[in-house]
C-alpha cells in the first residue's frame, strides 16, 4: 500500500499499542517472520486504522478495529480477512497471513496481510499518468469489478457470507438504522430518501460477492502497467446486488471535484476517461448481461449516495466522540448533507417525487 499520497505518520496515542506483544503474536503465526518491527500508521482512511509493519526482511500491513464504542456490525475486520482468503486466487487481493480476534494483544481485533508495492490514484482525473493510459486504467477497474461479480461464491466457500436475495431492501433498512444511530441533525434530503427508497426498489434480483466500497483509491495498480494488483478495504463486502456495487463505483461521475475528488461537472472525454454510460455498457458486456433499465440505474445510484451519506454521518459521530481513525474525519463527516441532496436530486429528475 505504499504511495506518497497515502502518507505515513507516527501512531497517535489513541491508536497506540504494545509492539512487543504484536511481535510475539506474529512470531508464532506468520511463516518466515522475525522481529524487531517498526510500525507506522497510514494517514488516509476513515474507518479501520491501518498500519505499515516493517521487519528486517519483510513489510506487512495490519488492519484493526478502531478503539471506542462502535456501531453494530461496523468495522468487521474478521469479514475482511475471510473474503480476502477466499478470493486470493480469483481476483487481485493482498495475501492475508493471520487474524487475531483477541483484543488483549493490541486492544482490538486485527489481521495481517502482505504489503503490496504499487500505485494508488487519489485524483479521479489521473493527472499523473499519460492521457492514453487513463482509459486503460478505468477499463481495468470495470474488468476487475465484473470479474468479482462473476465469482461462484458457493465454490469459493462464501455461501453464508450474506443472505441471497432482497439485498437492497435489507440495505435500505440497515443504513436507515445506522444513520439514526449516529444522527446529529435533521437533513431534509435524508428524510425524503429514507421514506422514498423502500417504496421503489427495482424488481430485479441478483446475487454476487459485492465489495461495497469499490473505487479508484481502494485499488493498488502495478507500478508501470494499467493493471490492478490488489483491491483494498473489504469491510463492507457481502453477498449482494452487483448493480449496486457498480452504481457505487460510478457514483464518482456525480460527485464534485473539489469536495469529493469526483468527476461531477467534468467533460471526462477531454481527459480520455470513459463516460458513466460507457462504463456501464462495458460492464454489461463483460458479464454478458442485458443493459440496465434507466430508472433502475437511477435508483441504485441514489441509494448509493444515501448509503454513503449514512456512512459519513457515522464518521462525523465518531469524530465528535474523538475516536475516528483520521484527522480529517470531522471534515469528511460534514459532507453528509451535500451527498444526500445529490441523491435526492437524482430521484426528482427521473421520478415523480
Amino acid at each position: 500500500m505504499n504511495t506518497p499520497a497515502a502518507g505515513l505518520r507516527p501512531i497517535p496515542s489513541r491508536h497506540s499499542f504494545d509492539t512487543a506483544r504484536l511481535t510475539a503474536w506474529m512470531q508464532g503465526r506468520i511463516a518466515g517472520f522475525s522481529g524487531p518491527i517498526d510500525v507506522q500508521q497510514f494517514a488516509g482512511g476513515q474507518s479501520n486504522p491501518t498500519f505499515l509493519v516493517q521487519s528486517p526482511s519483510c513489510r506487512y500491513v495490519l488492519r484493526r478495529k478502531p478503539p471506542g464504542k462502535l456501531l453494530p456490525s461496523a468495522h468487521a475486520v474478521e469479514r475482511e480477512f475471510r473474503v480476502l482468503a477466499a478470493l486470493k486466487d480469483i481476483v487481485p487481493v493482498a495475501r492475508v497471513h493471520a487474524l487475531c480476534e483477541d483484543s488483549e494483544v493490541i486492544g482490538s481485533a486485527f489481521y495481517v496481510m502482505d504489503y503490496v508495492e504499487g500505485r494508488i490514484f487519489w485524483d479521479a482525473l489521473l493527472p499523473e499518468v499519460a492521457a492514453q493510459e487513463r482509459r486503460a486504467i478505468y477499463r481495468e477497474m470495470v474488468r476487475v469489478l465484473a470479474a468479482l461479480h462473476s465469482v461462484d461464491y458457493a465454490s469459493a466457500g462464501l455461501s453464508d457470507y450474506g443472505k441471497p436475495g432482497h439485498y437492497v431492501a435489507r440495505q435500505v433498512a440497515r443504513w436507515s438504522e445506522q444513520y439514526r444511530a449516529s444522527e446529529t441533525e435533521k437533513i431534509d434530503a435524508i428524510e425524503r430518501l429514507i421514506e422514498w427508497l423502500p417504496k421503489h426498489i427495482p424488481a430485479d434480483e441478483q446475487t454476487a460477492v459485492v465489495h461495497g466500497d469499490f473505487r479508484l483509491d481502494n485499488t493498488i495498480f502495478h507500478p508501470t502497467e494499467p493493471r490492478i494488483l490488489a483491491v483494498l478495504d473489504w469491510e463492507l463486502s457481502t453477498l449482494g446486488h452487483p448493480l449496486v456495487d457498480l452504481a457505487y463505483y460510478c457514483m464518482r461521475y456525480h460527485l464534485p471535484v473539489a469536495e469529493f475528488r469526483g468527476l461531477g461537472g467534468v467533460d471526462v472525454r477531454t481527459y480520455l476517461i470513459p463516460t458513466e454510460t460507457e462504463c456501464v455498457a462495458d460492464y454489461c458486456d463483460l458479464r454478458g448481461i442485458a443493459p440496465v433499465p434507466p430508472k433502475d440505474w437511477v435508483y441504485y445510484s441514489a441509494f448509493c449516495m444515501f448509503r454513503m451519506a449514512a456512512i459519513l454521518q457515522g464518521v462525523l459521530a465518531r469524530a465528535l466522540q474523538g475516536n475516528a481513525s483520521s484527522d480529517t474525519a470531522l471534515q469528511a463527516g460534514r459532507r453528509t448533507r451535500h451527498l444526500a441532496e445529490l441523491g435526492w436530486k437524482l430521484v426528482r429528475q427521473s421520478f415523480d417525487a
